[in-house]
């Protein structure tokens, strides 16, 4: 597949519904935010498209247009894409494995949250970069949809646990940003779990995406415990169930012809 500019993209709304919760909001998100890239099999009047945002990628269009090889650009991702597309996707990637989401709505008010003496909830700020970053390679998914930590800070949708002594404790910020609804994620230091603040960050959050307009979602493994009890008390409730697909490597006859 050949990358396209934003100023090359054909109308999207046949290929990606704009709107809803779940997985196409990773698609609104890199048109808004800039982050992420555009892939089709051709410049002019592409039959396939995808979108690429930190390592979740949208695949649309008629798997024929393409060969095992033209998807070197997903491996290592997770791919949500029509069934029509698995055969593909299974020559292309050996071990591809299925992997069973959750889609959430924040639905009622949020548990209470008690702070511990000392941390206080605030937004993020560019002046945070370096402590963010400072989190180490263990974190960095938390600030990859916004093209890393300055990204985060800047883009005024991340919220933070911060301890006097200044450092974040946790973080919850908007990770996909779509039109009506705001795709949530949350991060604690291995230190302070337990301790009920990813959900006062995550109420500090949804609230903030409520005054934008628009509405809190969660997206989460089926088989992730913790973040459906985060998202629960939080006051998400469940709304679709859908499978998205984790590639792993390139098939070795794909890479010999990449």
């Amino acid at each position: 597949m050949i990358e396209l500019k934003a100023h090359q993209l054909p109308p999207l709304d046949d290929w990606f519904p704009a709107g809803l919760p779940g997985p196409t909001c990773v698609g609104e998100h890199a048109l808004s935010t800039g982050t992420g890239q555009w892939w089709a099999d051709r410049a002019e009047q592409p039959r396939t498209l995808a979108v690429s945002v930190a390592g979740h990628v949208l695949l649309r269009g008629r798997p024929a247009a393409l060969t095992p090889e033209d998807l070197a650009p997903f491996a290592d991702a997770y791919v949500h894409a029509p069934a029509r597309f698995l055969p593909l996707l299974g020559a292309a990637f050996p071990k591809l494995c299925p992997w069973e989401r959750m889609v959430w709505t924040q639905q009622s008010a949020p548990a209470p949250a008690t702070l511990p003496r000392g941390v206080r909830i605030r937004r993020l700020e560019p002046a945070d970069t370096d402590a963010v970053a400072a989190l180490g390679v263990h974190a960095a998914w938390i600030h990859a949809s916004w093209g890393g930590p300055l990204g985060l800070c800047a883009s005024g949708h991340g919220w933070a646990a911060v301890r006097r002594d200044g450092a974040l404790l946790t973080i919850a910020c908007s990770y996909f940003r779509g039109r009506r609804y705001e795709d949530v994620a949350a991060l604690t230091t291995p230190d302070y779990r337990r301790h009920r603040l990813a959900l006062a960050c995550v109420t500090a959050l949804c609230a903030d995406i409520r005054e934008r307009g628009r509405t809190p979602a969660w997206n989460c493994s089926t088989l992730n415990r913790p973040s459906r009890l985060l998202a629960w008390s939080a006051g998400f409730r469940l709304v679709q169930e859908y499978v998205h697909y984790a590639t792993g490597a390139l098939a070795p006859a794909a890479v010999l012809q990449h």
